[in-house]
């Protein structure tokens, strides 16, 4: 496969990709607004089983208060799967554990709610997040087929850095998604491509 045939194949993968990183952000939105949800019930079904010395508790969640009655830590079964949320004493959701049905997420916030980090594992491969103060997401490092990314403060994808079996490639973006300079690397050989700003290549240097 030459260069150009995979800077090809590696653009519609990273197409993919940010479709997923979407799903996966809009996902954990939802668990989070669950978890909130969780925290505002106050209902909980449970029962205790004896069996010999051996005690059996069983419910659909657990709150775990601090001294002043104050709820901090909220672990729950829902249909998206078990979560563990931790809150801090302004009753901030701080940090989350979850397991949905697409993989499992390991999330921390900002003492307004804002995301700033996230840490998933998917079937797709593995993703670290990072998120601006806005909570919009400003890089992903990924195992998996594509690489790692970096967005723009409006969350916008301006630098891909992707690795795979066929090579390595950096592409550069601008503000408005057309492609305007890759640098890739395979067994072929190297080159450079630059763009204009309708996408079109209008020099390569082998």
């Amino acid at each position: 496969m030459t260069i150009e045939e995979r800077l090809e194949v590696v653009e519609r993968e990273l197409a993919a990709s940010r479709r997923r990183t979407k799903r996966l952000w809009i996902s954990l939105g939802l668990a989070g607004v669950v978890c909130a949800l969780a925290w505002s019930l106050t209902a909980t079904t449970s029962t205790a089983k004896t069996q010999g010395a051996e005690k059996v508790i069983r419910a659909n969640k657990f709150i775990v208060e601090d001294e002043n009655g104050k709820g901090r830590a909220v672990l729950s079964a829902y249909k998206y799967g078990p979560m563990l949320m931790l809150i801090d004493e302004n009753g901030q959701p701080r940090a989350e554990l979850s397991v949905p049905t697409f993989g499992s997420s390991l999330s921390l916030y900002e003492e307004n709610g804002k995301t700033r980090a996230v840490l998933g594992i998917d079937k797709d491969g593995s993703m670290l997040w990072l998120a601006d103060e806005n909570g919009q997401p400003r890089a992903m490092l990924g195992v998996s087929k594509d690489g790692p990314v970096l967005w723009d403060e409006k969350g916008r994808l301006r630098t891909v850095l992707g690795i795979d079996k066929t090579g390595t490639g950096l592409w550069l973006y601008e503000e408005n998604g057309k492609t305007r300079a890759v640098l890739g690397i395979d067994k072929d050989g190297s080159g450079l491509w630059l763009y204009d700003e309708n996408g079109k290549a209008i020099w390569r240097a082998p």
